[in-house]
């Protein structure tokens, strides 16, 4: 027998708190209508359709978001291609043709700001009433701020809080720290030189954050390391391209090639140029003890 599902519906970039609310309220509802819980995704983000020059703003790679999804308890994780197709679909020929007749879905949970359709036509109320004219139940979530919140959690106000480097406050919206994984490049080995050896990774299509110095924790093999990061374009020794750096403490072993996590836990300084590499070389020691300090008082 073909199992049935009820999905909650979004774009789930950086699946924070607001989108936990939402999944723990499809997963009672799927259970109550007798369906699997699982998500509907879009990929690319309709962000990337519509304005394809926007810098990298993705909080999370898709690859993580479903993987997040899936622990919170999405049985299935479903993935609408955006394009030309999808985007000009009129809100009944969404709801018809793709969450009735393609994705078969029992029923339908989503935020109350939810919108879509060809033109943003479509919103929560007239979501609630063509699911029930074509046969699928409908759930809609009030925002998490609503809910003994005094600010909506979302995406726009975490992107807002990466860039400006607040990854504290970042984190507090997300339930966890901000994550960043990728595969370890080699670099210049200027860091290795002054006795600070760093993991370089490039961030691709996710969001940079502010050009600055970071305490944070990586995940290597399984292992939580704590360790210090800087994020830019390293103006004392005149690299172009912006790189995360990450000085792992107390390790020693070699990384290149491997896929490595970074959480950023603390914002310590501002990325600035220094006179030589002694003075740089004394900032990096001094940032390793700030860095410390941050770390044990944000345990893991």
């Amino acid at each position: 027998m073909m199992k049935s599902y009820a999905a909650a519906i979004g774009n789930f970039d950086g699946v924070h708190r607001g989108h936990r609310f939402l999944l723990e309220r499809t997963i009672a509802f799927a259970d109550a209508i007798g369906a699997d819980p699982a998500a509907v995704v879009f990929d690319p983000h309709p962000r990337r359709y519509f304005r394809p020059d926007d810098p990298p703003f993705l909080i999370t790679t898709p690859q993580t978001r479903d993987r997040l999804l899936k622990e919170l308890g999405a049985a299935r994780v479903f993935s609408l291609t955006f394009d030309k197709a999808l985007a000009s679909l009129s809100p009944e020929a969404f709801v018809r043709d793709v969450l009735k007749a393609r994705l078969r879905l029992a029923g339908v949970a989503t935020g109350k700001d939810f919108r879509f359709g060809a033109g943003r036509a479509g919103d929560a109320a007239s979501l609630a009433a063509l699911c029930e004219k074509h046969g699928l139940r409908a759930l809609i979530v009030d925002p998490l701020s609503d809910q003994q919140h005094s600010e909506k959690i979302g995406s726009t106000a975490i992107r807002e809080a990466i860039l400006s480097g607040a990854v504290d406050r970042a984190a507090a919206m997300l339930g966890r720290p901000w994550r960043v994984d990728g595969v370890v490049e080699r670099g210049r080995q200027i860091g290795r030189s002054l006795g600070f050896p760093t993991a370089n990774l490039t961030l691709g299509d996710l969001i940079e954050p502010r050009r600055a110095v970071y305490a944070v924790r990586a995940i290597v093999d399984d292992r939580c390391l704590g360790g210090v990061a800087n994020f830019g374009r390293k103006p004392t020794v005149g690299d172009v391209a912006p790189l995360l750096e990450v000085h792992l403490f107390d390790f020693s072993g070699d990384l290149y090639g491997k896929t490595i996590g970074v959480e950023f836990v603390a914002f310590l300084r501002d990325e600035r140029k220094f006179d030589g590499l002694d003075a740089l070389k004394a900032q990096i020691a001094a940032d390793c003890l700030d860095a410390r300090k941050k770390l044990s008082e944000n345990p893991a």
